[in-house]
């Protein structure tokens, strides 16, 4: 399936009944049945699964977020005067939380009374839950902050590294914590005892990291492959090497996504092709060969057989896998 829209594809994600969603820069959110949504004034500028995995969370520079399903749209909370440039929700502590300027905000969507702001010294760049959904990471200028989503008044934990911090990932175990940087480079904390990992070698900023193979594997973008990150034992990926998997000499990768509980990867450029490989057994498949805009959005479906891409241009697609 291809479609064509209007807008800069700003998110693709599979919703809980294997739907593909799209995001775009006109505000809508677009479904692959047909179904579009007027989910914001302006751009969607985040996305994410709402918690119950009944459509998605989409964060707007209208400082509203916005809970769209095909049959419509409900605003959750609103910031005026912000954008919300991230967003991250919980399945496992129904808890859903979004970046606004310096603060973080944090909903229940089991109790619409329930909120909590924790506020930060710069702008928040990205979230995340941790795997049980009670802990969130602030991506932040000088590291990463923890916070425990339902405290009102607390201190948080800084997990520190000096350089500005763009996108932030826990580890499926909840042991690791990776955040690209605005440099060319990633940094990681080995939570427990707040080890730092340096993680470098990029030719590009990373800015997509996905988690895949049951946590063992981190894939990433930035680099002329998908770079691929041992996190198998304790000490995850510390004193090893990562590897390279299609390389392309004249196309940088934009995009990642894995299957959480397999081995297969994919991978969106820069030149507008989308790739997927079994990191097992190497085979790569080329999901959209024609060149084009740069990627801008990936997602794999949850049972890993389906992809689902957009790009700059607002070109948009799902594919089978194999």
């Amino acid at each position: 399936m291809n479609q064509s829209f209007d807008a800069f594809v700003t998110a693709a994600l599979f919703d809980r009944a294997g739907r593909a969603v799209f995001t775009l820069g006109d505000g809508t959110v677009r479904f692959e049945d047909g179904a579009s949504v007027e989910a914001h004034d302006g751009a969607s500028l985040s996305a994410c699964l709402h918690p119950t995995g009944e459509g998605i969370l989409s964060g707007g520079d209208d400082g509203r977020l916005v809970w769209a399903r095909p049959d419509g749209a409900t605003e959750l909370a609103k910031v005026p005067g912000r954008w919300l440039d991230s967003v991250a929700a919980s399945a496992e502590s129904k808890l859903i939380a979004f970046s606004a300027g310096r603060e973080v905000h944090v909903r229940d969507a089991a109790d619409p009374a329930f909120a909590r702001v924790f506020t930060h010294e710069k702008s928040v760049a990205d979230v995340a839950f941790d795997p049980k959904g009670r802990r969130i990471a602030a991506a932040s200028y000088g590291g990463a902050w923890l916070w425990f989503a339902r405290i009102a008044e607390q201190k948080p934990t800084v997990l520190k590294w000096a350089g500005s911090h763009v996108a932030i990932v826990w580890s499926p175990d909840g042991k690791f914590l990776i955040s690209g940087m605005q440099e060319n480079s990633l940094h990681g904390w080995r939570v427990a005892d707040e080890k730092n990992m340096r993680m470098g070698g990029y030719p590009a900023k990373v800015k997509s990291l996905a988690f895949l193979a049951k946590g063992n594997v981190m894939a990433t973008s930035g680099a002329n492959g998908v770079v691929v990150w041992p996190f198998g034992g304790s000490n995850g990926p510390m004193g090893k090497q990562a590897a390279e998997v299609g390389f392309e000499e004249t196309a940088l990768v934009t995009k990642v996504a894995g299957h959480a509980a397999g081995s297969w990867a994919a991978w969106g450029l820069d030149d507008g092709r989308v790739r997927a490989c079994d990191l097992v057994g190497q085979k790569i498949l080329e999901i959209k060969a024609e060149r084009g805009a740069p990627i801008s959005a990936l997602a794999m479906s949850a049972d890993g057989q389906r992809v689902a891409w957009g790009d700059e241009d607002g070109q948009a697609g799902v594919a089978e896998i194999g």
